[in-house]
């Protein structure tokens, strides 16, 4: 396969773009192997025109649960017991990898060319991940996660994560995720919203003993760690026993940020998910008062965390905890909406992160995230300039992933999620 996408806008993610015109990407398989004058000789290449539209590295979601759609409940769900009927037998297990292919390929077709996943149903998250590299499926490159860890009675505990009740059960059950050859190990460190006893900040639920247990046999065998953490006090833990990236945030102090820095650790703020259950009214979302009283103390952290990470340079990442009711597979572009109105960055900025900044966080910056001779030929193409307005980015013309093109994909919205939110922005 030998492509040269001409006549386009070209926006290259690196910090200060500025679109550049004139010239032509031009992709041999999977790789981008220059980009030349509109000039140039394009004998040999199969010719792309794209009539004016603008061209970006894919995006990249560092926070999905790829089992979850996201589409609204009128009720509440038993996810223990949906978990249970998903892995019940073949047949149900048949389904479930349909439903990971299919959620994956709805990310993709709305530009995201990379999801990184932090707890998901036993080994699915590799298995897909495998199926895509393998050539099997076409899908955005998976970073798997796999089942996290968490304690019993934790966050998520029983339905996307193990319960540790010693640190020998944590390195046991770091081990036993090894061997379904993962990318990460996820830890859930405190409460979240979903689970909150009580209004205010989600407590530490995890101790000291069995994050240091965690990370420690993480590391040795090659993982790096990612936590789930929603309140001070689990961001103090999380630090100080070696978790390397903070997912979601909480209200820093001096203190933090030393130890964000002493620990060369990130964050991957998530607005997202805290966005319906805190300004949507209950009559609509049918969430509960202390889900809701407590999102609006966590979405306060999270804009607080990734603000002052961003004032110290400690790198920030984003992700959209894509599973959660309301936060679907397509709407990653409403969290660089989130990003630039809550933190106050510019468009390029949240473009740069969720691409280049994003691979750095996640280890893949030398094979994606810009548009660049030896780079993963990873992009999309959207009609209007999202330097001017990021809601361009729904919008999709084209998708490559590895080279492989999607004209024109087609997404399936859900009404009232578009309804809700859009409403917010």
């Amino acid at each position: 396969m030998k492509y040269a996408y001409r006549n386009g806008i070209i926006l290259d993610g690196t910090k200060n773009m500025q679109p550049i015109t004139g010239k032509t990407v031009l992709v041999e398989n999977e790789m981008i192997t220059d980009i030349i004058s509109d000039t140039d000789d394009l004998s040999g290449y199969e010719v792309i025109d794209l009539e004016g539209c603008y061209l970006l590295p894919g995006m990249i979601n560092l926070h999905v649960h790829i089992p979850g759609t996201g589409e609204p409940k009128d009720k509440p769900v038993n996810a223990h017991e949906v978990i249970r009927t998903l892995t019940a037998n073949e047949q149900a297990r048949e389904i479930l990898k349909q439903k990971y292919i299919s959620c994956s390929q709805i990310a993709l077709h709305s530009g995201v060319t990379t999801i990184r996943t932090v707890g998901g149903i036993e080994n699915y998250d590799a298995w897909l991940r495998d199926e895509i590299n393998n050539g099997k499926v076409t899908g955005p490159r998976v970073l798997a996660g796999n089942k996290a860890i968490s304690v019993p009675s934790g966050h998520m505990a029983g339905v996307f994560a193990y319960a540790a009740a010693s640190p020998e059960m944590a390195r046991e059950y770091v081990r036993m995720i090894a061997e379904g050859k993962p990318d990460l190990i996820k830890l859930m460190i405190t409460g979240g919203v979903m689970d909150a006893d009580e209004s205010g900040e989600p407590a530490l639920k995890m101790s000291p003993e069995i994050v240091k247990a965690a990370c420690d046999e993480a590391h040795k065998l090659g993982f790096y760690v990612a936590a789930h953490v929603e309140g001070k006090e689990g961001l103090i833990v999380a630090l100080e026993n070696g978790v390397d990236t903070i997912e979601h945030g909480a209200k820093t102090d001096d203190e933090i940020i030393r130890l964000f820095i002493a620990n060369h650790a990130s964050l991957v703020t998530t607005i997202s998910p805290v966005i319906p259950y805190a300004l949507i009214d209950t009559s609509v979302t049918h969430f509960d008062e202390t889900a809701h009283s407590t999102s609006k103390t966590v979405m306060d952290g999270v804009i607080e965390c990734a603000r002052t990470c961003l004032d110290n340079g400690i790198p920030v990442g984003l992700g959209t905890d894509t599973g959660v009711e309301y936060i679907t597979h397509y709407d990653f572009w409403r969290e660089l909406v989130y990003f630039q109105k809550y933190c106050d960055v510019s468009n390029a900025f949240a473009i740069h992160t969720a691409t280049a900044v994003n691979a750095r966080i996640a280890g893949v910056g030398d094979e994606t995230g810009t548009i660049e001779a030896g780079k993963s030929a990873d992009f999309f193409v959207v009609e209007k300039n999202p330097l001017e307005d990021l809601k361009a980015l729904r919008d999709v013309k084209l998708v490559a992933i590895r080279g492989k093109v999607i004209e024109n994909p087609e997404i399936k919205w859900f009404e009232k999620v578009e309804q809700e939110l859009n409403k917010l922005i």
